[in-house]
């Protein structure tokens, strides 16, 4: 089945543009646009898309308010499209901390540019993001009431004493009975207990009793969905953290040092945008400015270095240079951890790692946003621990506290 777009701009242009964008793909049918946020609140109810493309400035309700709406009403993994500017930066943070999957940013040069890679972009982000377990496991069924729940298990029990095999059915009939008048509390909450049921919780027991490795270096690695996870993740560490962190997380620059701003307001921790010359210091974390590669210096093993990226790189930064760099200057005594995203940065860095004896960690498939980068190390053979996204930040914050 093609994946089901809803398109949500109050540009005609940007809605007719990503339609053709769109169009062509035999894995994506456009089945709707939205002009506002309310209207797309109803379309997204009504028409149930896979993936929803979403403006952040729109009239009557924007983007954001829209987006919390449908993260309560109708969990959906939606695309954020934002300008280039500190404030939409700013603001598509917000809209991925609201619960947004990912986001793209409106230039209009490369929107209007027939050669740029952005249909290819565009095109396999939302086939990916519709593929998301993330999302399929919060989403909601149509909730009854008790007293509906009740009437229904009456009629149940009505029509099974009618038929073949009425004890049998009545029994199970009663049983469920029991169950959902002890439940009433959550159906009102619109959750049913098959829902909670399929829904992965961090064991508490399997992340304390694990090992935690030797090491003197954290790096952590991510795409999208990253900004949430590591979120997550960092506000829980201690302010006596007992190591430095470096993160990669694929964004343009603009964002990065936005990014950077606001973990540091929410983490005991210290988090700063990295530059040439910053000291790796126990409980700081460097974020790779986008645009640029973030290394280890190969002189002074407790600085980094930061080098404008090369345009022959794919990705800017690099998981793959960081991780790299971190294994010819730490050895054995780097913890890796790679997290959601798209595509496969972060694994030939892995294999030079394991190679130097240090540790991996993968985020696994349910807790991630896209089940790309940490699917090809662990497919690689590389990740020591697979592990849900609540037990990697339980495991990193039990470190240094006491």
């Amino acid at each position: 089945m093609p994946v089901k777009v809803l398109i949500v701009d109050d540009s005609g242009f940007f809605r007719n543009r990503i339609a053709d964008l769109l169009s062509g793909d035999p894995r994506i049918t456009v089945i709707g646009s939205a002009e506002n946020g309310r209207e797309a609140v109803e379309k997204v109810a009504q028409l149930r898309p896979d993936v929803v493309t979403m403006d952040v400035e729109m009239p009557e309700m924007n983007g954001i308010e829209a987006l919390k709406v449908i993260m309560r009403e109708r969990p959906t993994p939606v695309m954020m499209l934002s300008s280039l500017t500190h404030d939409g930066a700013s603001t598509t943070l917000q809209a991925l901390e609201a619960g947004a999957a990912d986001y793209l940013q409106k230039d209009i040069r490369e929107w209007m540019d027939a050669g740029n890679p952005l249909r290819s972009h565009l095109r396999d982000k939302v086939v990916m993001l519709s593929k998301s377990r993330a999302f399929k496991k919060k989403a909601p069924i149509p909730a009854r009431s008790r007293a509906t729940d009740l009437r229904a298990s009456r009629e149940e029990l009505k029509t099974a004493n009618t038929a073949s095999g009425a004890v049998e059915r009545s029994t199970s009939i009663l049983a469920k009975l029991r169950q959902r008048t002890a439940a009433g509390a959550a159906a009102r909450q619109s959750v049913t207990s098959e829902v909670r049921a399929t829904e992965r919780v961090a064991p508490p027991s399997r992340a304390a009793a694990k090992r935690f490795p030797d090491c003197q270096l954290v790096v952590i690695g991510s795409s999208t969905g990253g900004p949430a996870a590591l979120q997550q993740i960092l506000t829980q560490l201690p302010a006596n953290f007992p190591y430095p962190i470096m993160l990669v997380q694929h964004m343009p620059k603009s964002f990065t040092t936005v990014f950077a701003e606001r973990l540091n307001q929410q983490c005991k921790i210290s988090v700063k945008e990295a530059e040439d010359g910053d000291l790796l210091k126990p409980g700081h974390a460097l974020l790779a400015p986008g645009g640029h590669q973030m290394m280890v210096d190969a002189r002074h093993h407790d600085r980094v270095r930061v080098m404008p990226g090369d345009e022959r790189m794919t990705y800017k930064p690099s998981v793959d240079i960081s991780y790299g760099s971190a294994a010819k200057s730490f050895g054995s005594k780097v913890l890796a951890v790679i997290l959601t995203g798209m595509g496969a940065d972060g694994t030939e860095g892995a294999r030079m790692l394991k190679r130097s004896g240090a540790t991996v960690w993968a985020q696994d498939e349910n807790s991630s946003t896209i089940y790309g980068m940490p699917k090809s190390v662990v497919e690689a053979n590389l990740a020591d621990e697979v592990l849900d996204l609540g037990e990697i930040g339980a495991l990193l914050s039990k470190q240094g506290r006491g």
